[in-house]
């Protein structure tokens, strides 16, 4: 009687259980009695994938957060390690989470297992001395951008470009009109989404900043219409507060939903994150903007090396749409650009651009992916 093979998998957070279920339907269909185990989410777990632990224990961002939670995090890594070991796997693939999956991935390298690392750490970005470790942690390195395929043969990792997932979700021409029926939103007067980001740090810094931008463009567009979509229940409640305590009102604050806002706006208003590549592919005009606490700029500022902040601007490579960083991200300055985006001539010369962009993403990732990794694996 053969033996199942196993796959053990890794994501700790819902854009990597996203990518996690796509591939295990590929690898199914090379290897249909395979077994599939590690963390996941629920969308993993509906693909008949084994969660050894709950994800959500290591969906946790900053520079802080993760040292209060480090002995619960060594903890689980320890005995995912203990495991694989006594029980090879065919290979590991480590999903994004760079800081708890290389580890892993190291340590079952050395031991003889195959590791694949899936979604590139920003190691092009900053702190580029991490390449040395990656190149010892991983047999195959898979992106989802064409720019960090670059980055990574020059470096002499072996590397496969998959495409970007989320590139396949978005029509090439996105239907406004219905997100405004949808949202009940008078499509006479100027839409703005705002979009302060999805983790309560950024929601925090951003908000003020983004509420004086919409008090500032008011002054000569009395009828701009806010839609501000919260990322979860919780950031939901946190925007009330800044909301009631700001003097920018009639803000239209919705919870969740933030694809259908921007797919409903003229321009978009946006913390720098996947949110600007969604923007992107729903042909939105956009404004970028990040901030960080000073004492946080400051200990990772030296270590930053990408030319730009915002996804449609590094796929370009050159400034598509503008962005404002820590100290440029000024509400004069941000209202300026954001006035420019409900112009009809920006907004015509970008969706050639955003097009083009589009559809070098827009190809089949999880198939790629696991026809990569079955090349490294036979």
């Amino acid at each position: 009687m053969s033996i199942s093979p196993v796959f053990a998998i890794v994501a700790g957070e819902a854009s990597g259980d996203a990518l996690g279920a796509d591939l295990i339907d590929h690898l199914r269909k090379r290897f249909p009695h395979a077994l599939f185990e590690g963390i996941g989410g629920s969308l993993m777990e509906a693909k008949g994938f084994q969660s050894l632990f709950n994800m959500e224990r290591l969906s946790i961002m900053g520079l802080f957060e993760p040292l209060k939670r480090l002995p619960e995090l060594l903890a689980i890594r320890r005995s995912l390690l203990k495991r694989f070991l006594s029980n090879r796997p065919m290979i590991f693939i480590g999903i994004d989470s760079p800081d708890f999956n290389l580890n892993l991935e190291l340590r079952l390298r050395c031991a003889g297992v195959k590791t694949v690392h899936y979604v590139s750490p920003s190691v092009w970005a900053w702190r580029r001395g991490r390449i040395k470790t990656i190149k010892k942690c991983v047999d195959l390195m898979l992106t989802l951008f064409p720019f960090e395929t670059d980055f990574f043969q020059e470096n002499n990792v072996p590397v496969k470009y998959v495409g970007h997932p989320l590139a396949r979700q978005f029509e090439m021409i996105p239907n406004a009109q219905e997100a405004k029926c949808l949202l009940q939103i008078d499509s006479t007067a100027p839409i703005l989404a705002v979009m302060p980001g999805s983790r309560l740090s950024e929601v925090k810094i951003m908000t003020r900043l983004f509420l004086d931008v919409v008090l500032k463009l008011r002054t000569d567009m009395p009828n701009l219409q806010v839609v501000l979509p919260a990322a979860s229940d919780t950031l939901y409640l946190e925007l009330e507060k800044i909301i009631s305590e700001h003097p920018c009102k009639d803000i239209r604050l919705i919870n969740k939903q933030s694809r259908l806002a921007m797919s409903a706006a003229d321009a978009v208003l946006l913390t720098s994150g996947t949110t600007s590549l969604e923007a992107m592919l729903l042909k939105k005009p956009m404004v970028v903007s990040y901030k960080l606490g000073l004492l946080t700029y400051k200990i990772v500022a030296p270590f930053i090396h990408a030319p730009y902040i915002a996804i449609p601007n590094l796929l370009a490579n050159r400034m598509l749409v503008p962005e404002f960083v820590q100290t440029d991200a000024s509400a004069e300055k941000i209202g300026v650009a954001v006035r420019k985006m409900f112009d009809d001539n920006f907004s015509s010369h970008l969706a050639p651009q955003y097009d083009r962009l589009h559809r070098k993403l827009n190809i089949e990732s999880g198939a790629l992916a696991a026809e990569a990794i079955v090349e490294l694996i036979t």
